[in-house]
């Protein structure tokens, strides 16, 4: 799968003709007004299981990390075996199924069917008898050459973070399988067992690392500065649920007070009403009294009552 197509234009630098592959349409259309200016190159859209090529046709086929993207991996190896001259050489890597998912307990979406190296060996063995073997695995790292030595090989070693006293030879255990095959030895001749290093010159990645942490410090920063804010309107919020509770029960003893106050205003009232009533009754039963003495009859009964002989009070 070619993509965009900026890897077979980098092999388009260095090869009489190049021909690039992707089952997207979009990815095909893309590269080749990207890279319309190259002569020597040309991007097809196909299925990697079916290219509308002829056969013994190419003398190199590179695919990089298209393996396990795909459920059709005989298919794809079958192709690449038509496609191929008798003497030609397969370029191509794929995942450590091992290294990449079962160590680091990561499924990663895209890939639909990993491989272990057996698996991948099997794979090849059937078409390819003849392999060399490689492995890759990007990282951070420190080179140590001396000058004019690039060319030769030195030692290559890695350290673990359980244990960075302890190096050993690196590799052992890749994370992608890179595998040079073809039918005849013959073909793998050129190939010398060197190791090969991407220095970074710039070290733009280690400045990417160190902006990545710094701004996850900054992240941090804010966060703790976010995490005081939110403790301190926690804080002040608290404080208003107990001033509302106060109130509450400020309020609530105040409209018992009132309450209170009014049952005992509405008693003293009705007690006054009852004294009254009371003080209107008596000063009626005096009024009557003192009609009932102020009339003619009264008077001349009164004689009588006191000698006697009405035994009755005149009324």
């Amino acid at each position: 799968a070619c993509g965009e197509g900026y890897g077979a234009a980098l092999l388009a630098g260095g090869a009489a003709h190049v021909t690039g592959v992707d089952v997207s349409p979009a990815s095909i259309e893309h590269a080749r007004r990207t890279y319309a200016g190259a002569s020597n190159l040309e991007f097809v859209a196909a299925s990697c299981a079916q290219l509308p090529v002829a056969s013994a046709s190419f003398d190199v086929v590179v695919s990089f990390e298209t393996l396990e993207h795909i459920h059709e991996q005989e298919a794809f190896l079958d192709e690449i075996a038509r496609v191929l001259k008798p003497e030609g050489v397969l370029l191509l890597s794929c995942p450590n199924r091992l290294e990449y998912s079962d160590k680091r307990a990561f499924a990663n979406e895209f890939h639909v069917k990993e491989l272990y190296r057996d698996e991948l060996a099997a794979l090849l063995a059937a078409r390819f008898p003849e392999t060399s073997w490689y492995g890759q695995r990007p990282s951070f790292f420190s080179v140590i050459a001396a000058e004019g030595s690039a060319s030769r090989a030195g030692a290559l070693l890695e350290v673990a973070e359980a244990d960075p006293a302890s190096a050993t030879a690196a590799l052992a255990s890749p994370l992608y399988f890179i595998v040079v095959a073809s039918r005849v030895r013959e073909s793998l001749a050129q190939l010398e067992p060197e190791v090969s290093v991407l220095a970074d010159r710039d070290e733009w990645v280690h400045r990417d690392y160190e902006k990545v942490m710094r701004d996850l410090g900054g992240a941090a920063a804010e966060r703790e500065q976010a995490l005081k804010l939110v403790a301190e309107r926690d804080r002040a919020i608290d404080f208003m649920h107990r001033d509302v509770v106060e109130w509450k029960r400020l309020k609530a003893a105040s409209d018992a007070s009132l309450e209170q106050a009014r049952i005992d205003h509405a008693r003293e009232l009705e007690r006054l009403a009852a004294e009254m009533r009371a003080r209107d009754a008596t000063i009626a039963a005096k009024n009557y009294e003192i009609v009932r003495r102020g009339g003619l009859r009264w008077w001349l009964k009164l004689p009588l009552y006191r000698l006697g002989i009405l035994k009755h009070p005149p009324v």
